[in-house]
């Protein structure tokens, strides 16, 4: 059983840091760097990411990081195997807040990127990025930290795990 919570514990805190590496580096390079290219390239080019990104392996790290998570968790609930419980449930709650950031804002706006449309209907390039830019990166920025926050409690139950406590 010791293995199991390892195992899961390991895989909670590499599915949970891909994630973060993945919304950080959209923060600091990514969005910056389509910052500075005209409307229709910008369009394309998000709509060209949003369409890549859904593949096996973006799918295997977002949901691994919470079935991996919440597996660490239950792995920790028996009495005598509770000191890295706090940090776990800490963990959970933070990438449960990415998930409903994602599914509330940022794939909305990745819908409607890809649609053509803003808020009065079909939309000229401009007026996409001007509705899709700001939104979206000021609520990637948030999910990265929350999803940093989130790699960084499981770190610590990784810690608090291997010192004996779990």
């Amino acid at each position: 059983m010791s293995g199991l919570r390892t195992v899961a514990l390991l895989l909670a805190a590499l599915t949970t840091g891909l994630m973060a590496g993945l919304f950080a580096g959209f923060a600091y390079a990514v969005m910056p760097g389509l910052s500075r290219v005209d409307d229709r390239a910008f369009v394309a080019a998000m709509r060209s990411i949003n369409a890549a990104i859904l593949n096996g392996w973006f799918a295997l790290c977002f949901g691994g990081a919470l079935v991996c998570t919440l597996a660490a968790v239950l792995l920790h609930l028996p009495a005598g195997r509770r000191a890295p419980l706090p940090w776990l449930l800490a963990a959970l709650l933070l990438y449960g807040l990415v998930l409903v950031v994602t599914f509330a804002v940022n794939v909305p706006l990745n819908d409607r990127l890809a649609a053509g449309v803003d808020a009065a209907g079909p939309a000229n390039p401009a007026a996409l990025r001007t509705m899709f830019e700001g939104a979206w990166v000021r609520w990637n920025v948030v999910r990265a930290v929350l999803n940093s926050a989130a790699f960084g409690c499981l770190g610590w139950a990784l810690l608090v795990a291997r010192s004996g406590g779990g």
